[in-house]
């Protein structure tokens, strides 16, 4: 018998254990410390550690909750798949799925951006947004070539973005173990600030930097094996980028003060630079562009799948379900959603953007968590994961605490995305009405 976790689909099975467990690690450790740690020492000065600690662990309950739900429902789409599961709600699968998609292009645009930044000035200064635009449309070519290129690209892209965060690190203990540095800022906090409400704003940004692990759900039925695969992949991922993400914000707040990071659009290359060690700025900028260019590779995988998926769905035009015949990738939900980016970049600057994100995603997390509560009566007809039911309430509790803390700006900004999706949906569903009323009429005649 074929059970669900292998049932027949459009897309190719090519993801294996090991080049999920990259995709997800790949995703995490993009631009999360490469284009954010500046921005996160402005919150909580040299305490870099505590809130990415803390955002690791708040990523970790919803993480349980996708384990569950993307096993037992292994398809491409999302928590969209499993909002319209547990709420029998085209509208509310409709609005969850776009809050996805959303993030999805908007941490797109936002990656864009950094790439056009500091890190690109060190080779060639040009203005940022035809950067950003023409790096997208690379994406969308590499992306469109093949899920299996570009998961062969994703695991070169990680080895080296992981070398550039451990040469960061080292850099910093040679700068420590010369005589240099200051332990003692690892501790301090910006002035006339209490830890709980900086750890907490921190949060936020250091939230950013986990949130990649969403996107894994929605190529799941490109990988071998999920029911098996995933869990271990997803959460052997998110613990190696922790552990990872604090030593690099120990590094950091070590090597340099928090004023000085607080100020650079390219901290960690500040880092290396103040360190001594002899490392070349353009080849520790260089990595840094394949780290960014890394994770928006993998967002855009996750929302052209996302797209395709809701298309199939008729969440969506039917026309975002099309795949080339020979690559079998969805090459209309590519460019769709690269166009959607690209107009992105012409609004927000990097921070405003990232928080946009991270509330767009709480929404869709807050709907996973409780959609694990509420479908844990259905049942299916293959083994899957099952997380801790304390977990999935606690998931809902931290989705909760994190939107408290969102600026009103990002609020009015992820809600014009919203409106603008909630018009999308009501405009498609008039006109299948439309459609299915002249074909009724034609069918009379």
């Amino acid at each position: 018998m074929t059970v669900e976790s292998e049932a027949p689909t459009q897309l190719r099975r090519g993801i294996t254990g090991p080049l999920l467990f990259a995709f997800i690690l790949g995703d995490v450790l993009g631009a999360g410390i490469y284009a954010l740690m500046g921005v996160l020492a402005g919150r909580v000065g040299g305490m870099l550690w505590a809130p990415l600690v803390v955002a690791l662990l708040l990523a970790l309950l919803t993480a349980g909750s996708y384990a569950e739900l993307v096993t037992k429902y292994p398809r491409a789409g999302g928590a969209a798949v499993f909002a319209e599961r547990a709420f029998k709600s085209s509208l509310v699968s409709f609005l969850v799925g776009f809050s996805m998609l959303a993030a999805g292009v908007t941490s797109a645009a936002g990656l864009s951006i950094a790439f056009a930044g500091e890190y690109f000035r060190t080779f060639v200064d040009l203005p940022v947004i035809p950067v950003a635009i023409a790096f997208l449309a690379l994406v969308a070519a590499l992306n469109a070539r093949g899920i299996r290129e570009s998961m062969g690209a994703n695991v070169v892209m990680t080895v080296i973005e992981v070398s550039g965060l451990v040469l960061a690190v080292v850099a910093a203990g040679m700068l420590l173990g010369g005589g240099g540095g200051d332990v003692s800022r690892i501790t301090e906090l910006p002035q006339d600030t209490a830890v709980i409400p900086a750890v907490l704003a921190g949060a936020i940004i250091a939230y950013y930097s986990f949130v990649g692990f969403e996107t894994s759900a929605n190529v799941i039925e490109e990988v071998k094996e999920p029911s098996r695969t995933y869990p271990r992949a997803l959460f052997a991922a998110l613990l190696t980028a922790g552990v990872v993400y604090v030593l690099v914000g120990l590094a950091s707040a070590i090597a340099l003060p928090a004023d000085d990071l607080a100020d650079s659009s390219g901290p960690l290359l500040d880092v290396v630079e103040a360190s001594g060690a002899p490392i070349p700025s353009w080849l520790f900028s260089l990595i840094a562009l394949i780290a960014v260019a890394n994770g928006a590779l993998l967002t855009m995988i996750m929302s052209s799948r996302l797209a395709y998926g809701m298309a199939e769905q008729g969440l969506l035009p039917r026309i975002l379900s099309r795949v080339l015949p020979r690559r079998r990738t969805p090459w209309v939900a590519i460019v769709a959603t690269t166009v959607v980016a690209m107009l992105l970049t012409l609004i927000g600057d990097l921070a405003t953007l990232a928080e946009t994100v991270v509330l767009l995603l709480l929404i869709v997390f807050l709907s996973a968590n409780v959609s694990v509560l509420v479908l844990r009566r259905d049942t299916v007809d293959h083994p899957h994961f099952r997380v801790w039911s304390f977990v999935p309430v606690l998931g809902v509790g931290s989705c909760i605490l994190l939107m408290t803390q969102q600026r009103p700006i990002v609020w009015l900004f992820a809600a014009c995305l919203l409106a603008g999706g909630a018009v999308l949906y009501f405009a498609a569903r008039w006109a299948r009405k439309r459609s299915e009323a002249q074909r009724g009429r034609v069918g009379k005649e």
